[in-house]
């Protein structure tokens, strides 16, 4: 190994056993709490428990439902988290904004665990602000026992769109609130990406999201999880860890029916959830300890076994369950994430605007 090889290395190690004599000096101090902005249910009380040992500190967490609520409250003024877990296109909207500390990657040895495909994303070219936490695929739940007896194909987008499938399932179908997700599923059904950015394409997605609304139920990013379980949602717009809680939820409660999902053919969008540091933490050096923590093999895989998210780390894959580390619309293939999945970006501010607007049109219409 050359000598700068070894001067790197020894460096790595010396601040990761710094930080490591940091972390437990902190069980001394007040202010040893780690302020973590996370999606609902998305990290295990256990996983947190270990870290909270290991650095003799505490994890308070606020919760978001979605990327733009996330958005909304940092830009109102709320100040003191450490880590944030957005999704790859609200982590460019930060690193514009200037609001993220960008990382010490000395201090994260085990970034190498992570994926080559999932490194270096455009959103933050040499993860210079990120590290891959999880992933989801937006895709279709549904209930296979109804959508059986009715004779209607789930491998579609057109499920949701077309009045022809609707009308048979009228009152049954929930759509996620959030236009990046459902403008993307509209423009992936009609031929384009769901990062397409051309007018006339944004003109005929809305168009066909309201040909389909009076067919829906409702617009929901959580509860369409209990409402597919319990049976009184049919199909659902929306994540695919959210479609596998609802199906082991079904299962659990003995119900008469089971829930299935599956990765339209016209394709989809994957969403990244990465750990970021937030300019108003308080504790970077907690929160670089915390993304080396949660990079660890066996850490990482307790959130997939957990609620079925995918997972980006290479060394938690002998540690997730068989059914769902097999199961193609949490781990898709290679291919499939190369050329059916879009990551969706950053939009120009006046692209931005336009979209806020086409949103409003579709949700007073």
């Amino acid at each position: 190994m050359p000598s700068f090889a070894l001067a790197r290395s020894a460096r790595a190690w010396l601040l990761a056993a710094l930080l490591s004599i940091t972390c437990r000096a902190g069980a001394a101090e007040r202010d040893a709490v780690l302020h973590l902005y996370n999606w609902n249910n998305y990290i295990a009380q256990p996983t947190l428990a270990r870290f909270e040992q290991l650095c003799a500190c505490r994890v308070k967490q606020d919760y978001y439902t979605d990327n733009e609520e996330m958005l909304a409250k940092l830009e109102a003024g709320a100040t003191g988290y450490d880590i944030l877990v957005p999704t790859g296109n609200a982590v460019e909207t930060l690193i514009k904004q200037q609001a993220l500390r960008p990382l010490d990657h000395a201090l994260v040895p085990r970034l190498r665990n992570v994926k080559p495909e999932f490194l270096d994303p455009p959103f933050d070219p040499g993860n210079r602000y990120s590290v891959p936490y999880a992933y989801s695929i937006t895709l279709l739940g549904y209930n296979v026992e109804k959508l059986r007896a009715l004779g209607l194909p789930h491998d579609s987008w057109a499920l949701i769109f077309e009045p022809e499938q609707l009308a048979r399932i009228r009152g049954r179908v929930s759509v996620l609130n959030s236009h990046r997700e459902l403008m993307g599923a509209a423009l992936r059904y009609l031929g384009h990406s769901a990062q397409d950015r051309n007018p006339a394409h944004w003109e005929a997605a809305k168009q066909l999201i309201l040909r389909a609304k009076p067919y829906w139920a409702t617009f929901s990013n959580s509860t369409y999880i209990k409402e597919l379980a319990v049976g009184n949602i049919w199909v659902a717009h929306g994540y695919s860890n959210d479609m596998y809680r609802a199906a082991e939820d079904a299962k659990a409660a003995g119900r008469s029916f089971s829930i299935g999902w599956t990765t339209p053919r016209e394709g989809a969008v994957l969403g990244i959830d990465s750990m970021v540091l937030h300019k108003g933490g308080r504790r970077p050096d907690l929160a670089h300890r915390f993304i080396d923590f949660m990079l660890d093999g066996r850490n990482a895989a307790e959130l997939s076994n957990l609620i079925g998210a995918g997972n980006p780390n290479a060394a938690a894959m002998p540690h997730i369950r068989a059914d769902i580390a097999s199961n193609p619309d949490i781990f898709p293939p290679p291919r499939a994430l190369a050329q059916r999945l879009d990551v969706l970006r950053d939009l120009p501010p006046r692209e931005r605007r336009v979209l806020a607007r086409i949103w409003t049109q579709i949700k007073v219409h």
